[in-house]
C-alpha cells in the first residue's frame, strides 16, 4: 500500500455543485455525511470509468473528513494502476490517495509522480526527467486519457512520469 499526496484545491470538479449544496442540511447527521461520502466515491469511480480505465473488482471510497480516497482492485498492468490513482487524486477536494491496488502483470517498472508547478511545461518536465525536452510526448502519452492536449496542464496537477 502507498499513500500519494495531491493538492486538495486543484483538479477536476466532480462534486460540490449546486445540487450537492442544496442537498446538504445545516447540521448534517452521520447518515448525511456517509451518504455524501458515498456519492463522492461514486463520482470519482465514474470519472475513472469515463477515462476508459478499469480494474478487476475496482472499489473507490472517499472520506470527506480527511479528504482521502482509498482505491482497491486489481489493475491489468502497472501503467493502468498509476493512471487510476492519478484520476482519483486529481480531483478537487482530494488531498491523498491510499493505493491498495494490486497488479495482475507486475513485470513493468513503476513510474514516478510529479506535481506540476507554476511555469512548468511538459517539455520542461521531460528535460528534468529524461535530459531531453523533446521526450514530452512520452509523458503526455503516459497521462492519457486524463490529458487531452500537451499544453493543457495546470499547477497542482499530478502527472505520471514513466521510466526512461
Amino acid at each position: 500500500m502507498s499513500i500519494v499526496s495531491f493538492l486538495k484545491e486543484a483538479g477536476e470538479k466532480l462534486f460540490g455543485g449546486k445540487d450537492a449544496q442544496a442537498a446538504t442540511p445545516a447540521a448534517p447527521t452521520a447518515a448525511d455525511v456517509a451518504g455524501l461520502n458515498t456519492k463522492a466515491g461514486q463520482a470519482i469511480q465514474k470519472y475513472v470509468a469515463d477515462q476508459g480505465l478499469s480494474a478487476k473488482n475496482l472499489e473507490i471510497t472517499y472520506d470527506g473528513a480527511t479528504s482521502a480516497v482509498t482505491v482497491r482492485g486489481e489493475a491489468p498492468d502497472q501503467a493502468t494502476r498509476e493512471k487510476i490513482v492519478l484520476c482519483c487524486g486529481n480531483v478537487q477536494s482530494v488531498a491523498q490517495v491510499h493505493d491498495e491496488m494490486t497488479v495482475a502483470k507486475a513485470a513493468e517498472p513503476a513510474g514516478t509522480f510529479r506535481t506540476v508547478k507554476s511555469g512548468d511545461t511538459l517539455s520542461k518536465i521531460a528535460k528534468e526527467a529524461y535530459g531531453d525536452a523533446n521526450a514530452y510526448m512520452k509523458i503526455f502519452e503516459a497521462n492519457k486519457p486524463m490529458l487531452k492536449h500537451p499544453d493543457k496542464i495546470y499547477p497542482g496537477q499530478v502527472l505520471r512520469i514513466p521510466p526512461s
